[in-house]
C-alpha cells in the first residue's frame, strides 16, 4: 500500500472515530437532558402535591373561629335536646343528625359538682365532690385504659391537708393482636398486668387489715353507664375491634378477669378519662374548668352551669354546676378542612363515618395521615426512588411517636429523620430533598391537628363566656387541664396548640388562661372517684 493510501485510510479512521465520539457525546447529552427533564418533572409533580396539601390543610384563624362556633352550636343543641323516654335522664345518648354535616356528638351529663358528699337516691350517679372537702384517705388503685397503652396506678390519699401522699404507676403496651382479638384475651392480659403491679406494693402504701383493695376504672370508650360502677360498651374506637364486648358490662368483664388471676379487688367507680382528668385537675387546682385528652384518642369534658342545661330534669346540685362529657371526637362539621387523605383514612377505618374530629387531631391517626401523603408523593413524584417502598403501602406502619421524632430532628442533614425512614419504611438511602419534604409534611399535619384542637378548646371557653374579659374589664384565672401522650411528648404539637389558642383569645384574655399538663390526671381522678364511692366510705 502506498504512503498516500495509508494516510487516506488514517484520515477515514480518524473521521469515523471523531464521528463516533460525536455521536456518543450527543447521546450522552441527550441522556443528561432527559434525566434533567425527568428530574424537573419529578420536582414539579412533588411541588404540585405539596401545594395541594398546603391548601387542603390550611387553617386560617377565620376558619378556626367558624369551627369553634360550630362546636358551640353543637354543645347548645346537645344540652337542649330531650332524652328519649327509654333513656336515663343522666345519660344523653346519641341522636340522629338533623341536617347534612351535623355532628352526632354525644353529650353525657356525668355527675354534679358539689361541696361535700351529696347522696341523691333519685339519681343513677352519686354526685361527686370535684370541689370542696376532699377528705378521702387510704390506698386506692386506678386502671386507665384508653388506647394502645394502659396505665396501672396506686395512690395513697392523705385527706384534705396531705392530698396525694404517694403515687406510683406503670405503663403497659397492648399487643396489636389483642386490639382485634377477644374480650377474654384482652381483659385477662390487663388483669395479669394489674396483679403483677399489686405484688410490687411497698411499705409506703398502707391497706388496713380486713379491707379489700378498690379500683377506679378509667375506660375511654363510649359506654352506656348504668351506675357509678357499671356500664355497657356502645362501640370500640381508636383501632380496637374486639368480639363479644359490645353490649356487655365492661366492669363485669374486668372483674371476672381479676377473679381468674386470683386478684381480690373491687371496681368502685367506672370513669371516663376526661371526667377523671377533670376530677384530678380540680383536686389540684379549683380554677380548672375543662379537661381535654390528647393522646391515642381525644375527648373533652367541662364544668357547666346547671341552669344552662334545659334538658336536665333531676335535682340541682348545691354548687349549681354539672360536668359535661362531650365525646367531642365524634364532632363533625362541613367547616372541618377534610382532605382526600382524611376521607380515604375514614373510609378504610374500622368505624367509617364516625370520630371524624378525632381522626384529624389525635395520636392514633396523625402518623397515618403523614404516611398517606408520603405514599402519594412516592407514587406521583418518585420521592423515594423509582420503586415505591413496599412498607409504605402498609396502613399505620408510621406511628405518631415516629412522626414526632422525625419532626423534632434539628440536625443539618436530618440524619435522624433519614434513619427513621430507613428503619420504618425500609428506604436505605434517602436524598436530602426527600428528608426535607418529609419534614414539611410532618409540619403540615401536626400544625393542622394542633390548630383544630385549639379551636375546640376555644369553643368550650367561648361557651362558658371565658373568651372575653368580665364586664368590669377584670380578668379571672381559667385553667385548661390537658392529659395524653400526644400533648405531653409531641412538643411542636403542644406549642402550636398553645400559640393558636392565644391567637384566638387575644393576648389580653389569653394572659388569664392557663393551659397545663395534667400528667396522670385521669388516673388520679379515677382513684379519687373510687375513694369517694368506696364501700367503706361513710354515707352522709
Amino acid at each position: 500500500m502506498g504512503k498516500g493510501a495509508v494516510v487516506g485510510a488514517a484520515v477515514v479512521v480518524g473521521a469515523a472515530a471523531a464521528a463516533a465520539v460525536g455521536v456518543a457525546v450527543v447521546s450522552l447529552s441527550r441522556r443528561r437532558r432527559r434525566r434533567r427533564e425527568a428530574e424537573d418533572e419529578r420536582k414539579r409533580k412533588a411541588a404540585a402535591v405539596i401545594e395541594e396539601v398546603e391548601q387542603r390543610f390550611s387553617t386560617p384563624t377565620a376558619l378556626l373561629r367558624g369551627i369553634a362556633d360550630a362546636m358551640v352550636e353543637e354543645m347548645e343543641r346537645g344540652l337542649r335536646r330531650a332524652p328519649r323516654a327509654a333513656q336515663d335522664a343522666h345519660q344523653l345518648r346519641r341522636q340522629p343528625p338533623n341536617r347534612e354535616g351535623e355532628s352526632e356528638t354525644l353529650f353525657l351529663i356525668c355527675r354534679a359538682l358539689v361541696h361535700g358528699h351529696l347522696r341523691n337516691t333519685s339519681a343513677v350517679f352519686n354526685t361527686t365532690p370535684l370541689s370542696g372537702c376532699w377528705d378521702e384517705q387510704g390506698l386506692f388503685y386506678a386502671l386507665d385504659l384508653g388506647g394502645t397503652n394502659f396505665r396501672v396506678i396506686r395512690v395513697q390519699l392523705g385527706g384534705r391537708d396531705k392530698r396525694v401522699v404517694k403515687q406510683q404507676y406503670e405503663e403497659v403496651s397492648i399487643p396489636p393482636h389483642l386490639m382485634v382479638g377477644t374480650s377474654t384475651e384482652l381483659f385477662d392480659f390487663i388483669a395479669a398486668e394489674l396483679e403483677k403491679f399489686v405484688r410490687t406494693e411497698g411499705e409506703n402504701f398502707h391497706l388496713p387489715n380486713g379491707k379489700q383493695r378498690e379500683l377506679g376504672f378509667t375506660f375511654s370508650f363510649p359506654v352506656h353507664q348504668t351506675s357509678i360502677s357499671s356500664g355497657t360498651l356502645i362501640k370500640w374506637t381508636k383501632g380496637f375491634s374486639i368480639n363479644g364486648t359490645v353490649g356487655e358490662d365492661v366492669v363485669a368483664e374486668l372483674s371476672r378477669a381479676m377473679e381468674r388471676q386470683g386478684l381480690d379487688m373491687k371496681v368502685a367507680a367506672l370513669v371516663n378519662d376526661t371526667v377523671g382528668t377533670l376530677a384530678g385537675g380540680r383536686y389540684a387546682d379549683n380554677d380548672v374548668v375543662t379537661a381535654v385528652i390528647l393522646g391515642t384518642g381525644t375527648n373533652a369534658a367541662y364544668v357547666e352551669h346547671a341552669n344552662a342545661i334545659p334538658k336536665w330534669t333531676g335535682l340541682l346540685p348545691r354548687s349549681g354546676n354539672m360536668v359535661i362529657n362531650m365525646e367531642w371526637g365524634n364532632f363533625r362539621s362541613d367547616k372541618l378542612p377534610r382532605s382526600e387523605y382524611d376521607k380515604s383514612l375514614d373510609f378504610e377505618s374500622l368505624n367509617p363515618g364516625e370520630q371524624i374530629y378525632e381522626k384529624m387531631i389525635s395520636g392514633m391517626y396523625l402518623g397515618e395521615i403523614v404516611r398517606r401523603v408520603l405514599l402519594k408523593l412516592a407514587h406521583d413524584a418518585s420521592l423515594f426512588g423509582d420503586v415505591v417502598p413496599p412498607k409504605l403501602e402498609q396502613q399505620f406502619i408510621l406511628r405518631t411517636p415516629d412522626m414526632s421524632a422525625m419532626h423534632h430532628d434539628t440536625s443539618h442533614d436530618l440524619k435522624h429523620l433519614g434513619a427513621k425512614l430507613k428503619d420504618i419504611l425500609g428506604v436505605p438511602d434517602t436524598s436530602l430533598e426527600a428528608r426535607y419534604i418529609t419534614l414539611h409534611v410532618c409540619d403540615l399535619v401536626a400544625e393542622r391537628g394542633a390548630r383544630l384542637a385549639a379551636a375546640g378548646i376555644y369553643g368550650i371557653l367561648k361557651k362558658l363566656g371565658k373568651d372575653k374579659l368580665l364586664s368590669d374589664f377584670s380578668q379571672q384565672r381559667t385553667v385548661v387541664a390537658i392529659d395524653g401522650g400526644l400533648y405531653e411528648h409531641y412538643k411542636k404539637f403542644s406549642a402550636c396548640l398553645e400559640a393558636t389558642l392565644t391567637d384566638l383569645l387575644g393576648e389580653e384574655v389569653a394572659s388569664s388562661v392557663v393551659v397545663k399538663l395534667a400528667n396522670d390526671g385521669s388516673g388520679i381522678g379515677a382513684a379519687l372517684l373510687a375513694a369517694s364511692h368506696s364501700q367503706y366510705a361513710e354515707v352522709a
